[in-house]
């Protein structure tokens, strides 16, 4: 008895052979291959395919087009949203095209777009090197680098975006094209920042960094009613700290940690100690030498899947007095309150030109996030709507957001995450390579008049 969960064989032009696997509901693997990252999401895909081969994309590309079918792309799933997710549509499973090829010689990566970020650490570390990466390995690699790509070494080498040499992509056409800065100059723009509004990358080619194979972490943690005046000294050394340091600070309950990540030679990264321990009188001190792997893996239990999640973020220009005191204004006592975690840009981020890539907003100091997890459906309605009350406190003294950091914001969180001058050239480029918006579920760039 034959079933959808295996290779079409049929010869018809709208039925085509697949490499990989074609799954309906019914299937044995469908549930598990509509589950993502956030419990939250449970659409159901009238057909999924998880592809084998570049190939399997174009096709898959091409027969969504023919039965008028919308398109969600997983690789990680991690898309808080879960936009991957498409109810009634296609899913372009990726996860099957997660080959990396390492040149060490030349310090080039080339990654299919299935892969996962611990993927790349795993393969480029063998050689003491790495490119920006997200914290969490699980976390797909072409939805990460597509929003841009907050790392542990953005603030030394970029972040992931701009360590992209070249993007191979499958368009709204089904064609398959390269872009770099030779070719396709215009499209390969966009990927820097864009999103997945242009089309599905199926390789990256990245530039490595040789970065050795350790880092440090140091963190101070204060009570919540002494930790005002530590957060000032915080934010004055994010000021000054050398580029492999990213100063991190986390607000959970009633405690305060604030501290930084370095990477490299953990004797290098704790000269840095003394300037932090200057910030306030902890109640308690945390360094930490490890592996960078096991730096890139340690939040994955944390941020593991089967939760149900809802956050919300922004982007400080400054992080003012007045900043600080919205931010410990909570009381320790609610534990339905979100934990909100802060962390530095600048260094190689603020360096390249507004107008080089299409992400935005590079001269922001610190990335805010207030983000809550639980497990029963029933509370929801509370859960978000605390995140939202939480981040609500930092409105007056924001600019911008992550596009990555979005979720459930729309137009207005598509507003908030590119400049204007940004949002026209997108849309420029949206109306080149996919003026029928085929790919429309992301933080979506709409076709615009010419």
């Amino acid at each position: 008895m034959r079933t959808s969960a295996q290779h079409f064989t049929c010869s018809a032009s709208r039925r085509p052979q697949y490499d990989g696997q074609v799954l309906t509901p019914g299937d044995p693997a469908y549930d598990t291959a509509r589950s993502v990252w956030n419990a939250m999401v449970d659409r159901r895909p009238s057909m999924i395919v998880r592809c084998a081969s570049v190939a399997d994309v174009v096709s898959a590309v091409r027969m969504a087009r023919e039965r008028d079918l919308e398109i969600g792309v997983r690789c990680g799933g991690h898309n808080i949203a879960g936009l991957a997710v498409p109810d009634g549509g296609l899913m372009i499973d990726l996860t099957g095209l997660d080959r990396v090829t390492v040149d060490p010689v030349a310090r080039r990566a080339w990654v299919q777009g299935g892969a996962l970020l611990g993927a790349v650490d795993r393969a480029t570390q063998a050689f003491g090197l790495a490119t920006t990466a997200g914290n969490v390995s699980h976390t797909g690699v072409g939805g990460l680098t597509l929003g841009g790509g907050m790392g542990w070494m953005a603030r030394r080498h970029g972040l992931a975006c701009d360590n992209v040499a070249s993007y191979t992509v499958v368009t709204a056409d089904g064609e398959i094209v390269r872009a770099s800065a030779e070719e396709h100059p215009e499209l390969f723009w966009g990927l820097r920042g864009g999103g997945g509004n242009f089309g599905i990358v199926v390789e990256f080619e990245f530039r490595l960094h040789r970065i050795g194979t350790r880092a440090l972490i140091a963190d101070l943690t204060f009570p919540l009613d002494r930790a005002a005046g530590a957060l000032r000294g915080w934010r004055d050394l994010a000021e000054a700290a050398p580029r492999e340091a990213t100063l991190t600070a986390g607000i959970s309950g009633d405690a305060v940690t604030l501290g930084y990540v370095w990477v490299g030679d953990p004797a290098a990264g704790r000269a840095l100690l003394p300037a932090l321990r200057s910030i306030g009188r902890p109640a308690s001190e945390s360094v930490q030498e490890l592996s960078y792997l096991s730096l890139q893996t340690m939040d994955d239990d944390q941020q593991g899947h089967f939760f149900r999640r809802y956050w919300k973020g922004h982007y400080l220009p400054e992080l003012s007095d007045a900043a600080i005191t919205a931010l410990v204004d909570r009381d320790p006592a609610d534990e339905t309150l979100p934990g909100v975690s802060l962390q530095a840009y600048g260094g190689a981020i603020a360096e390249v030109p507004e107008e080089a890539t299409a992400f935005s907003h590079r001269r922001t100091r610190f990335e805010y996030n207030a983000s809550v997890r639980w497990t029963c459906p029933d509370e929801d309605a509370m859960r978000m709507g605390a995140a939202r009350a939480m981040a609500a406190r930092l409105d007056p003294f924001a600019s911008g957001a992550y596009v990555n950091s979005l979720s459930d914001e729309g137009d207005s969180g598509v507003r908030r995450a590119y400049s204007e001058p940004q949002r026209t050239r997108l849309t420029a480029v949206k109306n080149a390579y996919d003026p029928k918006n085929v790919f429309h579920l992301n933080h979506n760039i709409a076709p615009g008049g010419r």
